[in-house]
């Protein structure tokens, strides 16, 4: 693939479309871990790992929204570089939420997703 101009400018109505399921997306991963976090059980130091995945990438995704909010976000650099980014955060969260369900079913933690 070949890298764009350095002045090469996407679309905003395509950019637009990106920022909602970037919030979307943010949005749920802000949802889990709240109700995560919120859980009453106590937790343990097996709990740690997810919570340092989870947290990574949360704030991964929180600053590429911000990017993606910024004017020159419509630089096709920019954007990409933003894309690229955003889907770090969110493989970082997934394997935080595997973690997490992963430990549930095997019994190692007492911070429960499945109630």
């Amino acid at each position: 693939m070949c890298e764009p101009h350095p002045q090469e400018k996407i679309d905003a109505t395509f950019r637009n479309g990106s920022l909602t399921a970037t919030g979307i997306i943010l949005g749920f991963s802000l949802n889990f871990i709240s109700l995560w976090v919120s859980n009453p059980n106590d937790w343990s130091r097996v709990d740690l790992l997810p919570m340092v995945f989870l947290t990574v990438g949360i704030a991964i995704q929180v600053k590429v929204f911000a990017d993606l909010l910024a004017r020159d976000s419509l630089l096709a650099v920019k954007y990409d570089r933003a894309r690229r980014l955003f889907l770090i955060g969110l493989s970082i969260v997934a394997i935080g939420m595997g973690i997490a369900l992963l430990n549930d079913i095997l019994g190692l933690s007492s911070m429960r997703m499945f109630g």
